[in-house]
């Protein structure tokens, strides 16, 4: 029989990063990038975020394509453009929850979830009235690097498992 932690360890899913950007400053434009190089411990070069505390549980933010199709439909859009979120990574093809207490790999880089990227009160600016809470629940998570190099658009994703064998 399978435990519910044995269950939590089975990911199977290869996801693909769809979309890079990097804000300069907290408040500040959104530059989209095919490909970007990461820190250990500090994050994107080029972003806000790298720029601020050595070590902070929040160096990248992940957000599901999939789910910038479920926020679309909810304000009745046809799409949502990434940069509108903020989000660092837009990624496909893997659930970014199930990476909770986990360590996976885009590319060659290896990052630690550190916590869900609830929205903020801007995503109601941003999107229009109704966008934080068509992003809540959908906001994608939070990383740290734990080994850096760089990472492109159309590298895998891909979670560091070590699955048990199934016990009857």
């Amino acid at each position: 029989m399978l435990t519910l932690q044995t269950i939590f360890n089975i990911l199977p899913q290869v996801g693909r990063l769809e979309w890079i950007g990097l804000r300069s400053e907290r408040l500040g434009t959104i530059l989209i990038v095919n490909e970007v190089e990461v820190v250990a411990e500090r994050g994107l070069a080029g972003d806000h975020r790298f720029k601020g505390k050595f070590g902070s549980k929040r160096q990248v933010t992940l957000i599901q394509a999939e789910h910038l199709s479920a926020v679309a439909g909810m304000l009745h859009r046809t799409d949502l453009p990434p940069e509108l979120v903020r989000r660092n990574l837009v990624v496909s093809g893997i659930n970014l929850l199930a990476l909770k207490g986990k360590q996976f790999q885009v590319g060659g880089v290896s990052f630690e979830y550190s916590g869900p990227c609830e929205p903020c009160s801007r995503m109601e600016f941003v999107l229009g009235p109704g966008g934080y809470n068509a992003m809540r629940g959908h906001g994608g998570i939070t990383a740290k690097v734990i080994e850096g190099g760089t990472i492109r658009v159309g590298d895998q994703v891909l979670a560091k498992l070590n699955v048990p064998e199934q016990v009857d």
